[in-house]
């Protein structure tokens, strides 16, 4: 009865078996790696471009919110504003056009800060477009070496 032992070098002249993957089962574990890669970018892609829409979103509000303050304001705030000064001794005309000038300053701010929101959103994607061409580059690199 023979014995042998793991630990035990074998003879000289005998063989041993030396388990090695073959070419397909090393492809398809590439490959496997490689989709799970790409997997995750297009999550990666789809969570940046849900904030971007939610940015997005956001500055579009503000946008349609200075444009009802407008509208608003210079309805009703407007009128009470130029009687109040009209009432300190400023002229009707001099007072709406002080209540005027007000208006549109708080209404253009509120616009810019909407538009940059909005400008910000439109780099988000260049993150994970920029990493998944840099993978695609490594994958052909390794698959033709």
């Amino acid at each position: 009865m023979t014995h042998t032992d793991p630990h035990h070098d074998p003879a000289p002249g005998t063989t041993t078996r030396v388990e090695s993957k073959s070419t397909g089962s090393l492809l398809s574990e590439a490959l496997n790696h490689v989709s799970g890669l790409v997997r995750k970018e297009v999550d990666l892609a789809r969570a940046e471009m849900s904030r971007a829409v939610s940015r997005a979103g956001m500055g579009i509000g503000l946008i349609v919110g200075a444009v009802i303050l407008s509208l608003t304001a210079l309805n009703v705030l407007a009128t009470a504003f130029v009687a109040w000064l009209s009432e300190t001794g400023i002229g009707p005309g001099l007072s709406a056009l002080i209540v005027g000038l007000v208006i549109l300053v708080i209404a253009a701010i509120l616009v810019k800060v909407g538009i940059n929101r909005v400008k910000a959103v439109t780099n988000a994607p260049k993150r994970s477009a920029e990493s998944i061409r840099k993978d695609a580059a490594a994958v052909k690199g390794a698959i033709n070496d």
